[in-house]
């Protein structure tokens, strides 16, 4: 059964309806699911989220894939978006995305999921789909959305000049120089607008220094 389940469906990611429908030609597929999971063929990531054991996988799954589905509308942002583009030294455990529903939180046996709410208007700025092989992909903010969305989120810093924004930047986050004047400001411009705010106008200002110091050393 496993091998012909495996056949109909080519994602190691999966929800519900899809299971159900690959296992339609089965009596009682519900207990069939349910011995499944039993057996490690299948791992149950969260009610109605799946993915294929070890032994049955044909590659890695995807995080990235599952933040997407186990809580949406959502995309991968903040520090795991952060240093997925490089950005920050720091490995990150937790995947962490933006929504514009609730915060929420999940714990699951492939890892700990953290959704931070933004506001309607700033979440669909800046969102790129990165595509995986067999056709599989995955919302995730480009490096000036996650770098927005982080400095929203961190609501502690108390920024208030181009300086503190300077060294909130490089000392607490560790970007270096190089990769803000990499940046795109018009982009945070945005996103400042549709945030409202002024932070994030600092921001933009900041990395139009970082570019336009880095264009004088080239």
């Amino acid at each position: 059964m496993i091998e012909e389940l495996r056949r109909r469906i080519e994602g190691e990611e999966f929800d519900y309806q899809v299971l159900l429908d690959s296992l339609k030609g089965y009596e009682r597929p519900r207990d069939k699911i349910t011995s499944l999971i039993r057996q490690d063929a299948i791992v149950r990531v969260k009610k109605g989220i799946y993915i294929f054991g070890q032994k049955y996988a044909r590659r890695p799954f995807s995080r990235e894939i599952l933040a997407n589905m186990i809580y949406g509308p959502s995309c991968v942002s903040l520090d795991y978006a952060l240093h997925y583009h490089g950005l920050i030294p720091e490995g990150v455990e937790a995947v962490t995305s933006v929504t514009s529903g609730r915060g929420r939180r999940f714990s699951t046996p492939v890892g700990l999921f953290i959704y931070r709410t933004v506001p309607m208007g700033a979440y669909p700025v800046g969102i790129d789909q990165v595509q995986l092989e067999g056709g599989r992909s995955f919302l995730m903010a480009v490096p000036e959305k996650a770098l927005a969305d982080k400095i929203h989120d961190d609501r502690g810093t108390g920024i208030r000049s181009q300086s503190e924004m300077r060294r909130y930047l490089q000392e607490s986050l560790r970007i270096d120089a190089e990769n803000l004047g990499k940046l795109n400001a018009d982009t945070i411009i945005i996103l400042a607008g549709r945030y409202r705010s002024r932070k994030l106008r600092l921001l933009s200002d900041v990395v139009s220094r970082f570019r336009e110091e880095g264009e004088r050393h080239e």
